[in-house]
């Protein structure tokens, strides 16, 4: 037996769910601190919040397939879908169809799975695609459907999906697990417990010709809203793209066995690793909206434009720090100009300054 699914066990994984409780309740834990958080914020902050969350893990979840998106016009159309005031930007459609699936997953946690809702994200995931075959629908073609890596003459097979006229039956019988699996199913599975077999499973059917990482990710955030009762604004793409050699690690391990404890161990470690980084955002969102009350009257547009630019990059900041080379850059403005720039905002509390002369580096307080 080479893959999971030629087993005659099939789709009857095995598991020590004991061994997972202790995850399962930290990870309630830390969810309610995540929905504390965010009940915390006037309307249109929290609005704000979901924007950016969301259009974080629309970038990251199509960086992990090595797609990499404008960030900017993935937030723009994630605006129109929520109905928000937005710029009048042009948005390609690679952006649009991400947006389109992250929002559909966002409102609709808690309708029940079905072959169309992954046909209409599917659709929504390949639009302007001109090198795929069947978009919308399970794949048809006749030939074998691997991950691979290396030489093209000599390829590392990593897995093989079953062959394509099993999907449909094999996507029955997903869907009626995951439904089943849920919080108003006959056989409830715990939060992670169910996230981390469900993905497990999608991926190892590998039911569409391209998009299968993209939505299976969305499966495993529509299975954890489902079973908190509400969006769970996770960052696991984002902390999936950041260990993603060990992701495919231990996916490719488990896609050969149906004994996967370790498997659901590492995924939800991932899992909680990821509502960590949520609330490390959120609290990053929190000190940026109180930087701005400080000291938004007391900039001018140059140096607002280099604090944005700072904010754009995230907790990490800017990589490097800021020089006054990068403010000039930036701001397309004199030494002069910036050095006085520079100085104002140190003066003011609004950036901090370390090192000497051509080692000079400038950063916010609240990214130190």
């Amino acid at each position: 037996m080479k893959w999971n699914w030629q087993n005659a066990e099939w789709p009857n994984f095995r598991y020590d769910a004991a061994s997972v409780m202790p995850l399962e309740q930290r990870f309630l834990q830390s969810a309610g601190e995540v929905i504390g958080a965010v009940r915390h914020f006037k309307e249109e902050d929290s609005n704000q919040l979901r924007i950016e969350l969301l259009s974080d893990e629309a970038v990251k979840t199509s960086e992990i397939e090595g797609e990499f998106l404008d960030r900017a016009s993935v937030q723009s159309s994630l605006s129109l879908q929520f109905g928000l005031n937005t710029e009048d930007r042009q948005i390609g459609p690679q952006e649009r169809g991400i947006a389109e699936m992250m929002a559909d997953v966002y409102r609709n946690w808690h309708e029940p799975l079905d072959g169309e809702k992954l046909f209409h994200w599917h659709s929504m995931l390949m639009a302007g695609n001109r090198y795929i075959e069947t978009i919308g629908d399970y794949r048809k073609h006749e030939d074998a459907t691997q991950i691979v890596s290396g030489r093209l003459d000599t390829p590392t097979i990593h897995f093989e999906a079953p062959p394509s006229r099993q999907v449909k039956t094999e996507m029955e019988t997903f869907i009626i697990w995951f439904n089943r699996s849920g919080p108003a199913g006959e056989t409830l599975l715990q939060a992670l417990t169910r996230a981390a077999v469900g993905h497990l499973y999608f991926e190892s059917i590998h039911p569409f010709e391209d998009g299968n990482g993209r939505i299976g990710r969305a499966l495993a955030e529509k299975s954890l809203a489902q079973n908190i009762g509400q969006p769970s604004l996770i960052s696991l793409a984002f902390t999936i793209e950041k260990n993603r050699k060990s992701y495919y690690a231990e996916l490719e391990r488990h896609q050969r066995t149906l004994d996967i404890s370790d498997w659901i161990i590492f995924f939800s470690e991932t899992i909680l690793d990821a509502q960590r980084a949520t609330l490390e955002r959120i609290d990053f969102f929190i000190q940026k909206a109180k930087f701005y009350d400080r000291f938004r009257a007391k900039l001018n547009e140059r140096q607002e434009k280099v604090v944005a630019r700072i904010f754009k990059e995230g907790i990490a900041g800017f990589k490097g720090g800021l020089s006054a080379e990068n403010y000039i850059s930036i701001t397309d403005t004199s030494r002069a100009t910036a050095t006085r720039d520079l100085q104002q905002l140190v003066e003011i509390g609004a950036l901090t300054r370390t090192g000497e002369r051509r080692h000079t580096r400038y950063s916010l307080p609240l990214l130190k």
